[in-house]
């Protein structure tokens, strides 16, 4: 049944009927949820047990960056308008169909009552309560289904009917904000609900809960403490830990540890399984770093990690494992967070070798934030290992002084990458390759100095009391929490920012995301000359 927009026909705000917001940070009044925003909100609007299912047919999303809720490629095609509309008739058939789950969505007090259904199922669909004019619609739509829906029970065929309305509605599918009073400060500060979207899609990926929702009527969310006091709140709660999952394993690119291949002669216990054993790791380590109270700091220098036999095996622990994971500390002489974990160093190198190449544009990009350009077209590769004594031997042969790749590579890609030549192709420590002495040893520009380090252990000690090291996260985390790319505007926020996570933990830089003006408020449109 193709009803979508029916009963926001008239909306001036929806996407497309009104004017973007400008200013000096240019963000959009419409971001569109995400797949997994939708998937979470459909589960907690229904207050199923699991997520449907139904996103796992929509139409894909461009990436746009890091992370895959950036509202600028966040676009409804014709496609995903498709995928949307059969998924909501899906859904109000299940729904309406089953009375204990259409129990859990009609008022207790008035279960037969359309207007009490529409105003109450209405505020959380939109994440906001209804106007007047909007309730007339929708009343208006449910008293249509008796004539155009099947079934035997005239209020379920009411719900049915309205529910496909309100899940292809701009604002369910949207996070509209159409504040639009500017304040005394020049900018336009979001209304409690608004604001309640914000928290709720930042920290846990989904729409409001009754706490948040309540907060927002009773203006609590008006104030920076009222807003801090309800993201404390949310931090605490185990809904907060997907998000935080999700965010390093796309930072960090867990995806990449599913579909590693190694020599089966050079390494015959790497086994299939163990990509994604690599990626339950790195969930285990970031989410004990973050949620007992730690920083980027710890998540760069903690010597724990988590393993069970096959993991083991390649650490080189000794012991017995089982297939169940485990605390395990590793050897602090070899390892130190993150940076020499095996799935990053795994998926940061050949069948056969350590990729000393991507595991430096890696560290500069994911790490460090800095610029690389675009290779030459038709570069060669590497030549064949066969004719040096190491790794490291080859790649400065091809990149280093005097090549015409020096002054990128030498400089910039190589050195974290040569911090790195301890440990191989599948991420075990090594002192030796072919028999020679490894030479992790190297020279680098950190914070605009000069320094020098030998090995990931120094590397990863001075990344982590490093300014621009802490930027980075800090920048990644804006990006991610904001749903938007760093603009020049927030340089000052970043520095800032950068500053909290250097002298706190990831609970603290995210609570002072939440305390920016870039998260309360937004600049009016800019007036464009006739």
């Amino acid at each position: 049944m193709g009803i979508i927009g029916a009963p926001d026909e008239d909306c001036p705000d929806c996407p497309g009927n009104g004017p973007g917001a400008a200013g000096e940070l240019e963000t959009s009044r419409f971001p569109r949820l995400s797949h997994t925003q939708w998937k979470n909100t459909v589960r907690d609007l229904f207050y199923l047990p699991a997520p449907s299912g139904q996103s796992t047919a929509f139409s894909g999303d461009p990436l746009g960056g890091i992370f895959d809720n950036n509202e600028a490629v966040l676009l409804v095609t014709p496609a995903l308008w498709a995928d949307y509309q059969r998924a909501a008739e899906a859904m109000s058939e299940i729904v309406a169909d089953d009375p204990a789950l259409l129990a859990k969505i009609v008022p207790q007090s008035a279960p037969t009552d359309a207007r009490a259904f529409v105003e109450s199922f209405g505020k959380r669909a939109f994440r906001r309560p209804l106007a007047a004019e909007e309730i007339d619609r929708y009343v208006a739509l449910f008293a249509q289904a008796p004539a155009v829906v099947d079934g035997a029970d005239d209020f379920a065929k009411g719900v049915k009917l309205t529910l496909q309305a309100f899940l292809q509605s701009p604002h369910f599918l949207y996070r509209v904000q159409s504040t639009s009073e500017v304040g005394p400060d020049g900018l336009i500060h979001l209304s409690g609900f608004e604001i309640a979207a914000k928290l709720s899609y930042m920290l846990w990926n989904t729409m409001p809960d009754d706490a948040l929702f309540a907060a927002a009527e009773g203006g609590e969310l008006g104030t920076p403490e009222g807003i801090l006091a309800q993201a404390q709140r949310m931090l605490d709660d185990d809904r907060a830990k997907p998000m935080v999952a999700v965010f390093h394993e796309q930072l960090y690119q867990y995806d990449h540890y599913l579909d590693l291949y190694k020599d089966e002669i050079i390494f015959p216990d790497f086994v299939p399984e163990v990509g994604a054993d690599m990626q339950q790791e790195a969930e285990l380590f970031i989410e004990e770093v973050v949620f007992e109270g730690g920083g980027l700091r710890e998540i760069l220098t903690s010597p724990f990690t988590y393993v069970n036999d096959r993991l083991a095996a390649l650490y080189g622990l000794t012991g017995s494992y089982g297939t169940e994971f485990v605390r395990a500390e590793l050897d602090p002489a070899q390892r130190t967070g993150f940076l020499t974990r095996l799935g990053f160093l795994a998926s940061n190198a050949t069948p056969k070798e350590q990729n000393t190449i991507h595991r430096g544009v890696f560290v500069n990009l994911r790490v460090l934030c800095n610029d690389i350009p675009s290779p030459p077209d038709n570069v060669p590769g590497l030549p064949s290992s066969d004719a040096f004594a190491t790794n490291r031997e080859r790649v400065e042969s091809h990149t280093g002084p005097g090549t015409c790749a020096e002054s990128c590579h030498h400089t910039l890609i190589n050195p974290p990458g040569y911090a790195l030549e301890h440990y191989n192709a599948v991420g075990a420590y090594q002192e030796t390759e072919k028999g020679n002495p490894v030479n992790a040893f190297t020279d680098y520009r950190l914070d605009g100095q000069a320094v020098s380090f030998d090995g990931a252990i120094e590397m990863s000690q001075l990344f982590a009391e490093s300014d621009q090291v802490h930027r980075c996260y800090a920048k990644h985390w804006l990006e991610f929490a904001y749903g938007r790319v760093v603009q020049d505007a927030d340089a000052a926020t970043l520095d800032s920012l950068g500053q909290s996570s250097k002298a706190g933990s990831v609970k603290d830089l995210l609570l002072a995301l939440t305390q920016t003006a870039a998260f309360r408020t937004r600049a009016p449109a800019k007036e464009v000359a006739p």
